[in-house]
Order: C-alpha cells, then structure tokens, then sequence
C-alpha cells in the first residue's frame, strides 16, 4: 500500500493510523492444558518466591553479589572471569528454545514465559475479585457506583501488593534478601534497593495487568520470527477445516435433508477464552501464543454434543491436508545433538573448572640480562586470582630447564585474599650452559599451601642466548 492510500485509509477510518486497543475478556476454562499451565504458573512462580530464601553453605543458594563480585549458585562460585559460562548458558537456552518451537510450535510462550506466567497470577486474582470474563465485562460497562471502584480498588490494592513482593524478591537475589527485609521493615533501604524494587514492581504491575496480550503481540520479538523456525510437521494448533467447515449453529436434528454442515457450531468460545482474543479458526497467526485454551474448550463442546473431540487440536500441517507427518526429522535431532554437545561441554567445564587463575605477562622491555654471576635472567609479572572463598598462602615455583630458579626468597610464597587479584613480580634465572634455544618454554607452578588441589602449571617463554 502507498502512502497516499494508506493517509486515505486513515481519513476514512476517522484519521486513526492504529486500531484503538479493546481490552480482552478472558473467559475461564478448564481442562488438561488449563492443568499444565496452572501448574507451570505454581511451580515456576514457587521457584522464583521460594528460591532466594534458601541458604546453602552459609550464604544465600543463589545471589548475585555484585558489589564483591561473587555469583552464588547454591555450591557453586562464580567470578567476572567466569562469564564464558554465562554465555554458554545463554547459547544453551537459545538452541533449546529453536528446538522446542521447531517440536510443538510456542511452548515456551504458552507455559513457560514470564509475561505468561504473571499475566495468569494476575487474571486469576482478577477473577477471583470481579469475577469471569462475562462479569468483568458487565462490570466494566455497567454504573460506576460505589461498588464499582471498591471492587476495582480491591482488585489494585491486590496487584500492587503481589507487585511489591515481585519486587522485593527480584532485588533479593542481588542484596541477601533476609538483610534487604530487615531494611525494608526498618525504612533503611539504601538508593538503588529502592529504586529497583518499585522500578521492577511497576513493570510487573504494568505488563501483567494492563499491556497483556499486548506485550506477546507488539513488543516481543518472538512472535516475529518463529515462522522462520516452523516447517510443515511442527506441532501446532490448528483447526480442523476440511472437518469443522461449513459451521452451523443449527441442532442437526434441524438442519434441511441433504444439507451438509460441519461440526463446528459456531459458538465463539474458542475467541473467548483466547488470552490474545483471536479466532483460531482464521489459521495460524503470530498472535497465538500456543497456550491451547480454544483446545480445552472445543474438546468440550465437541464432548456435549457428541462429536469427537479434536477439531481444534496440535496437529501438523502435513496432517491436516492428510500426508505423512514426521515429528521426530533430521532438524530436531541436529538441534538435541548440538543441545547435548554444549550442555555436556559446559558441565565438563565447571566441574573440572578450577578456582585459581594465573596471567603471566613477561617483560618486554629487554629480550634477556646477564647478571654478575653470568646467569641469564628474564623479568615476569603473575597475576594471582583467587577464585576461591577462603584466603590462601600460595606456593610459587618454576621448571622446564635444567637448573633453572626463582630470584630471591624460595620457595615464592603469596597470600591471596578470596576473590583479590595480586600482583606478583619474579626474576627467573638459568645458566646459559643449560640454554639450548633462542625461546624455551618453562612452566610456572602455583598452589595453595592448605589446599594442594588449588593448582595451576601455566607455560611461559625464557629468551635467552644460544650456548655453544
């Protein structure tokens, strides 16, 4: 469309570029897929409320301590030098959620997504406060009389509180939350624990009870793109044309011999229970989010008047048009191999992972000295990083040519506080009889006096003259 025609558009639509939003009534349903969200919505919820009050070890199991720069993850410790394991995760996460979009379409939207999940927590308290969808309506459009906004308050009043307790735990994985609540009831929160509290409660309390839909639909990139990630034998749900059309909301018992209806009777409350307010019947739209509500309910209708259920159901598009469905194809075992490779990689990598780190950076301002006695020396700084959570006296050595030594006191011994960076100066010497090329390598051993396990053996070049 030009811009001319799209300017007369508006001109005739009243001179409104965008539809006017018109707030969903969800109408509530219940069956096995309404089962598995709830119970997404519980235990994903529960995790997420529960999990920042478990203390593992003797400190919180998960806190992002960034002020010491220390990520808990219950037994575990993480440093800003472990970030290649953040990575990995998010690359895990990415391919996981090609892999599940290409097996069944959104299921990650459906019961697993944050808006998701707190959009379901907040319709459910505002059922419980105003009543269905039908209610909630009638309300909304009915007297706005004392009732009213006590009901609505009420329902705000609820919001805000749960929005508030969001909040409050989200900032808990980042200050440990038993001291962030003794500061929040004491009114001593500091600066950024305030503003991030209601910063994070006025997003959950905007996105789950007001945008909604509207975030899955304009604001999320997802539903832009996982068209790319569909072929012809994805799960999704469809409706059963070839067996629902034409529909007919006549009784069968009343419709003209000979005159052929489908089974869909046209009852809209597969629209009415869709959270996005589409009619599923229209084909597949980037608006569905996959949480198979319409499913529920049509397998209802079908059961009350005695059809089979299924018309709307997960199915392929090679099912519907009655050809050979292959759900378990080449692509999704490329997506499980590659899932399996860099999850079984990133496991092998933090539980062989050592906390102890050693940078060596050789002096390049002089090639090599020669020192009064004849030695051949060459100027080294380590950078001790200890990664672990207790101090450490750590022991410095060198090896790799015959005869070769630290200058000065031997053994090197180092403290190291935990999670502190030391720098450390060495001069390391070798006769230039046991030097048989330009460049050779050493190896710098450093270890923990008190915990012989905490160990690095890092290679090094000593330049030095040829001997003849």
């Amino acid at each position: 469309m030009s811009s001319n025609d799209a300017t007369r558009t508006a001109e005739t639509s009243g001179g409104e570029l965008y539809q006017k939003h018109k707030k969903v009534y969800v109408r509530e349903v219940h069956g096995l897929f309404a089962t598995l969200r709830n119970t997404a919505m519980v235990v994903l919820l529960g995790l997420y409320y529960g999990v920042a009050w478990i203390n593992w070890d003797g400190h919180q199991a998960v806190l992002f301590d960034l002020p010491a720069r220390k990520f808990y993850l219950f037994g575990l410790v993480f440093w800003p030098q472990d970030f290649i394991y953040l990575s990995a995760l998010l690359i895990i996460a990415a391919i996981a959620l090609f892999m599940f979009t290409s097996l069944a379409g959104r299921l990650w939207c459906g019961y697993a997504c944050p808006q998701t999940v707190w959009t379901e927590i907040y319709m459910l308290m505002e059922r419980w406060i105003e009543g269905d969808g039908r209610k909630q309506r009638k309300l909304d459009q009915g007297k706005h009389d004392a009732h009213y906004y006590r009901v609505k308050i009420t329902k705000h009043a609820l919001w805000l509180a749960f929005s508030l307790w969001t909040g409050f735990t989200f900032v808990g994985y980042f200050t440990p939350i038993r001291e962030l609540a003794h500061n929040f009831i004491t009114w001593n929160l500091g600066p950024w624990e305030t503003f991030w509290i209601f910063f994070y409660s006025f997003a959950t309390y905007g996105n789950a009870g007001f945008l909604r839909e509207q975030v899955c639909i304009y604001m999320c990139p997802y539903a832009r793109f996982q068209s790319a990630m569909f072929d012809r034998d994805t799960l999704v749900i469809s409706y059963d044309v070839k067996r629902g059309e034409p529909r007919s909301r006549k009784p069968k018992k009343n419709t003209a011999d000979g005159e052929k209806t489908g089974d869909c009777v046209d009852c809209g409350l597969c629209v009415q229970v869709c959270p996005t307010g589409i009619d599923i019947r229209n084909g597949l739209q980037y608006q569905c989010i996959g949480c198979a509500a319409c499913v529920d309910i049509c397998d209802q209708v079908m059961e009350k008047i005695g059809k089979p259920k299924g018309l709307i159901r997960y199915t392929t598009e090679n099912a519907l048009e009655g050809k050979p469905t292959h759900i378990l194809r080449p692509r999704l075992f490329v997506y499980i191999g590659i899932l399996t490779l860099v999850t079984g990689l990133l496991f092998w990598a933090i539980l062989s992972r050592t906390p102890l780190e050693i940078d060596i950076i050789r002096d390049r301002s002089a090639l090599y000295t020669e020192n009064q006695m004849g030695l051949i020396e060459n100027v080294y700084r380590l950078k001790v990083i200890n990664m672990d959570q207790h101090p450490h006296d750590f022991e410095i050595s060198v090896e790799g040519i015959e005869g070769i030594s630290l200058v000065g006191k031997s053994p090197l011994v180092v403290r190291v506080e935990s999670g502190e960076v030391v720098d450390v100066p060495v001069r390391v010497q070798v006769d230039p009889e046991s030097i048989h090329a330009r460049s050779n390598q050493i190896f710098f051993n450093v270890v923990a006096r008190d915990k012989p396990e905490l160990f690095r053996h890092e290679p090094a070049r000593f330049l030095g003259p040829v001997s003849r």
